[in-house]
């Protein structure tokens, strides 16, 4: 019965491995599973985007500002992981900058927006007619007793008083109707702005002195339009200043699409945003859902109310929607950034630079040029100068670039021009190894002895000597790595498998072939 070679074994696995994650690589229609496992090209190889972040520390404390940017770098990069992002770089340049790298990404107003969007989700109680009725009000007397502090609403004053004059002859606005309440109408659901004034609206909800006109309690804030661009109407809420819940009570939001055959018109065939809350969100729901049985309560982000659903009964067990006129990825990016929580500190692109996929394929057919040059010569000169020992040690370097290539697919690694570099390097320092070990087996040959005892000297002399120079190289590698970013990091990645790979070829699977193949029976001569 043969002996079990756990030698024989390794090698099995490792063309196993090899032929396994390389296989997405040239053969098309895999299967799902197996397909997904493919090489990822980094920034400059695939192209994409290129952001750096400024982050604003000036409203926090000195203690709250030092891990503020550490802070918003972790949520950052849980939004991109969920954006579905391979291998983004993220890393911190200073004291207050994020260098984002987002190779293969061809959305980038979308994926810039989803990076610093802040996500103030809060839920408040709408103000009934007659309550609204009394702010609204409130806020005219005020704007009317101090016009002069608004330029834009004592012009549109002057203008409804000539409007007035030439058809009343008189010089007031008509009873009952202030300057801000000129601009709104009653709704179906409390009040509405016409697209025109919108823009007008938009600019006084954001205006400091506006909001001291609106009596203490209370805001006003306006619905979510249906597109950024869409020219419609939209619906102004009086809501109650008091936060009844916010987005640190939500545990889990997800994405879902209403039954076509959903009798509410607001999830019909619509993406929507189910909310999960956590024990104590859910307390509170379940409060402020018995409270106010009759009222509506409005789901506000970003101070833009996105639904104002009616209470009919206490709600329990701490689940909520949020519905809108959104697509599916506008839903999807909103609950990527209620899963990942607020901003510490808000962020501003200081500079975002777009790398198209001409330049990507560029570097890739430049550095795919170098290593196959690199490789045909290093292969030319061992199959020249060690013949036999040269093919045996040329076939395996192809497999070494291979398990590379491969090991880089199976960690989720990302290839990037230094990563190209590493392997090029790699090349040279694979038939090292065997150069040692084949100038010891020509020592201890010329000394004359058998091929088969020569070999065998030849590796047990040698194998010292690989293991302190390929050691010393990977502690260099690890240290590049621990220390190093982004490119050097690329870098240091492939120069490790390589290290471990020649090593493997070197002194397991060239030996092996050596032994099967070569040195059989009674061979009196070595190819070397």
């Amino acid at each position: 019965m043969k002996k079990f070679s756990w030698r024989g074994l390794s090698i099995i696995i490792f063309i196993c491995v090899t032929a396994f994650y390389l296989a997405p690589l040239a053969i098309p229609n895999l299967p799902e599973w197996w397909a997904q496992h493919k090489l990822k090209l980094g920034l400059d190889l695939k192209g994409g985007m290129q952001i750096l972040l400024e982050v604003d520390t000036s409203a926090l404390s000195a203690a709250d500002a030092r891990g503020a940017v550490d802070q918003n770098i972790k949520i950052i990069r849980e939004r991109i992981d969920q954006f579905g992002v391979a291998e983004p770089s993220i890393q911190k340049l200073g004291e207050n900058r994020i260098m984002v790298q987002l190779p293969g990404v061809s959305d980038f107003q979308a994926a810039e927006n989803l990076i610093k969007q802040t996500a103030m989700l809060e839920f408040k109680v709408v103000a009934q007619p007659d309550e609204a009725k009394r702010v609204l009000d409130t806020i005219d007397a005020n704007i009317n007793a101090n016009l002069s502090f608004f330029p834009a609403l004592a012009e549109l004053d002057k203008l409804d008083k000539e409007i007035v004059v030439d058809t009343l002859n008189a010089d007031t606005t008509p009873a009952g109707q202030g300057v801000f309440s000129s601009l709104i109408r009653p709704g179906e659901m409390g009040y509405e702005v016409s697209w025109d004034n919108v823009r007008l609206i938009n600019e006084l909800l954001a205006d400091s002195l506006f909001k001291q006109a609106v009596p203490a309690g209370w805001q006003l804030a306006l619905e979510r339009s249906e597109t950024a661009t869409s020219r419609e109407d939209r619906a102004l809420h009086v809501l109650s200043s008091a936060v009844e819940l916010s987005g640190a009570d939500i545990s889990r939001a997800k994405v879902e699409y209403g039954s076509s055959t959903s009798t509410d018109p607001r999830i019909a065939n619509k993406p929507y945003i189910s909310i999960e809350m956590k024990r104590e969100g859910a307390r509170k729901f379940e409060q402020v859902t018995n409270d106010n049985v009759g009222k509506r309560l409005a789901i506000v982000l970003d101070d833009v109310v996105y639904s104002a659903p009616n209470i009919q009964e206490r709600i329990a067990g701490g689940r909520a929607q949020i519905t809108g006129r959104f697509t599916s990825q506008e839903a999807n990016e909103l609950a990527i950034v209620l899963n990942t929580g607020n901003l510490i500190a808000p962020i501003s692109p200081a500079s975002t630079s777009i790398i198209g996929a001409t330049l990507g394929a560029d570097s890739i057919k430049s550095g795919s040029m170098a290593g196959l040059i690199g490789l045909i010569v290093v292969m030319f000169f061992m199959l020249v100068y060690y013949k036999v020992g040269g093919f045996v040690t040329d076939f395996a370097l192809i497999f070494n670039v291979g398990f590379i290539l491969a090991m880089l697919t199976a960690f989720g690694a990302t290839l990037t021009l230094p990563g190209i570099a590493g392997i090029i390097l790699t090349i040279g320092m694979a038939v090292d190894a065997n150069v040692l070990v084949f100038e010891r087996i020509r020592e201890e040959l010329d000394q004359g002895k058998t091929p088969r005892s020569a070999c065998d000297a030849g590796y047990k002399r040698a194998t010292i000597t690989v293991w302190d120079a390929n050691i010393t190289t990977l502690i260099a590698a690890i240290v590049l790595y621990q220390f190093g970013t982004g490119p050097i990091r690329g870098f240091a990645v492939t120069l490790t498998i390589g290290i471990i790979g020649s090593m493997f070829c070197a002194l397991v699977f060239v030996r092996s072939i050596f032994d099967t193949f070569i040195i059989t029976g009674t061979k009196k001569t070595l190819s070397l």
